[in-house]
């Protein structure tokens, strides 16, 4: 079974996140598959715009418990290459040419949170959670950062990744993560695929560029410095603790350094 499914309709393509037994969690080859997809979008003039979703109850609860495992026992190389992966698929989705959507009907949480928010629009449902948990399992919040505080600033940055708390549709649009809160989420993404099948792509595709001449160049530096701070907290004591008690269901033992 594919890990990430591709409709197009029309002008739209639908990039479906598709391991809904796993809460659409993240791995290495739903990251290949969704970096090679966006690649692609570029050089397609038919799209014109792009959806990222997530199959069953879940828009992406971030790494899998397999995936955990894996990078708890990876060296400093492995590690900096794994985070360097989902780093550059972030900037992909970021410096998209065109207008992408995640549609969020159900939690986005960690990475997965980071995949809704490096999107251009976020519609969400009231079934819809955000989070950024990551020091709960003694972990950092190191690639999200570098889109967070762009989006919220540093106060409400601060909270969310030092509490790790979920918060719920509502609390996210009054943070600044959301766009959209919709009975429908379907309604309200054709609502965007058609204004913007209306608009001039090369106008669209130069407006994003200009937005992000802001910001892109430092956002590129930022995804390259945090891939190199997330690869060394992994081979922390507190990542490897938080990992353990994570997998074996037991509170987490923090020592005091």
């Amino acid at each position: 079974m594919a890990v990430v499914t591709t409709k197009k309709e029309a002008h739209h393509l639908r990039v479906k996140l598709n391991r809904p037994d796993k809460r659409n969690a993240l791995n290495d080859e739903m990251i290949g598959e969704l970096k090679h997809i966006f690649r692609k979008v570029n050089q397609d003039a038919e799209i014109r715009t792009v959806s990222i979703e997530g199959e069953g109850k879940a828009f992406c609860s971030g790494a899998d418990l397999s995936y955990l495992k894996k990078i708890s026992g990876n060296s400093f190389e492995e590690n900096l290459a794994d985070s360097q992966s989902l780093a550059k698929l972030y900037f992909q989705i970021y410096s998209c040419e065109k207008p992408v959507l995640a549609v969020v009907d159900g939690p986005a949480l960690a990475g997965g949170c980071g995949l809704a928010s490096v999107c251009d629009i976020v519609i969400a449902s009231q079934k819809a959670q955000f989070g950024y948990p990551e020091v709960r399992i003694g972990f950092v919040p190191a690639l999200v950062s570098a889109i967070l505080i762009r989006q919220v600033g540093e106060r409400v940055a601060m909270e969310l990744m030092l509490t790790g708390k979920i918060i719920t549709a509502e609390e996210a649009r009054h943070k600044g993560l959301v766009n959209h809160i919709e009975e429908n989420v379907e309604t309200k993404l054709a609502e965007y695929i058609d204004l913007f099948g209306h608009n001039a792509p090369g106008a669209m595709a130069t407006t994003k560029n200009m937005i992000h001449t802001f910001t892109y160049s430092e956002m590129y530096d930022d995804l390259n410095r945090l891939s190199v701070v997330n690869a060394r907290f992994r081979d922390e004591d507190e990542f490897k603790e938080g990992i353990d008690s994570f997998l074996n269901k037991r509170k987490p033992n923090w020592t005091t350094p």
